[in-house]
């Protein structure tokens, strides 16, 4: 028999004394505002759910991060682009709305840095509890 392993991703909170260093990690300092902009505006035009507020910033274990609403409620997400609508945890919404916001950045600047960057977090979205409904809003 033959005994496979998983190696199951995970994501950590960034801790509020680091969070000032995240966005030019991932981003990078030329980036870093237009990529945060972007998340939100996603989300934003995503979501009318969605008002504003308090992010909570995540790095994964294979290198990647994402950024999620502080919010214990979910988000309704309508995405006319590929006729995707439902609900989604405010964690599983900003997954969804970090995809979005780095696969534009990633076209507009073309880096390795942030394909790669969108890549993780994809790989780490197919772990998530609610994959089917996120890769059914990126699709």
């Amino acid at each position: 028999m033959n005994d496979a392993t998983t190696n199951t991703l995970s994501a950590t909170l960034v801790k509020e004394s680091q969070r000032l260093s995240i966005l030019p990690r991932f981003f990078g300092p030329k980036l870093m505002m237009r990529g945060e902009n972007l998340v939100y505006g996603w989300l934003g035009s995503l979501s009318e759910d969605y008002t504003g507020g308090y992010w909570h910033f995540y790095t994964l274990s294979n290198g990647g991060f994402y950024m999620a609403p502080a919010s214990s409620e979910g988000f309704h997400l309508v995405c006319s682009g590929n006729c995707f609508e439902g609900d989604l945890s405010a964690d599983a919404a900003g997954i969804v709305a970090t995809l979005f916001a780095v696969c534009q950045l990633a076209g507009e600047a073309g880096t390795d840095q942030l394909i790669d960057l969108y890549h993780n977090l994809r790989d780490f979205a197919g772990e998530h509890a609610e994959a089917s409904a996120i890769f059914a809003a990126i699709d």
